[in-house]
């Protein structure tokens, strides 16, 4: 049995209650752990600090009506991708903006969800299928390595049979 995979959820946003609302969906704290942060220098900070860890790493960044804070979002996207480019970004943000924020918005952004009632599902959704994304990729990395020591390993006894048919050659 595959043992649990930690997932960090990092959330940016200026209303409290969002960020509440993000951690009672995760609340599982042996699969999630979410950490909230009020500005922007917090959770950049902290990227950094946890930049070498493997574990699956997704950011939800909150966004609201002003336009100074989608470009401080475009900036911030860079920056988080700069730190880790392994990093899930998902954005949240006003239903009536969604077009305007994706044609500013420059970097690859994984999820674009508009803030209504169903928004907390679909960010749940949306984690989910980054982990699974994340999964992937490490079966994936594990995968080859297994299959390039199998390689190694049949070249090997090949040469070796190689070798012992012609330095022994009335065995064969």
């Amino acid at each position: 049995m595959a043992a649990n995979i930690k997932t960090y959820i990092f959330c940016f946003d200026d209303h409290r209650a969002f960020s509440e609302d993000v951690k009672k969906r995760f609340s599982d704290t042996s699969r999630y752990s979410v950490v909230s942060f009020p500005t922007r220098e917090e959770l950049i900070d902290h990227l950094e600090k946890v930049r070498e860890n493997s574990f699956c790493k997704i950011a939800i960044l909150g966004l609201h009506d002003n336009k100074e804070q989608i470009s401080m979002i475009d900036r911030m996207t860079i920056e988080i991708k700069k730190i880790d480019i392994r990093t899930g970004l998902i954005l949240v943000g006003p239903p009536d903006k969604m077009e305007d924020i994706k044609k500013a918005v420059k970097y690859n952004i994984d999820a674009f969800i508009p803030r209504n009632a169903n928004s907390i599902l679909r960010i749940h959704n949306t984690v989910k299928k980054l982990i699974s994304e994340h999964n992937i990729g490490v079966f994936k990395k594990r995968r080859n390595i297994s299959l390039y020591a199998l390689f190694i390993f049949i070249v090997l006894s090949a040469l070796l049979t190689l070798l012992a048919y012609f330095k022994f050659p009335r065995y064969f």
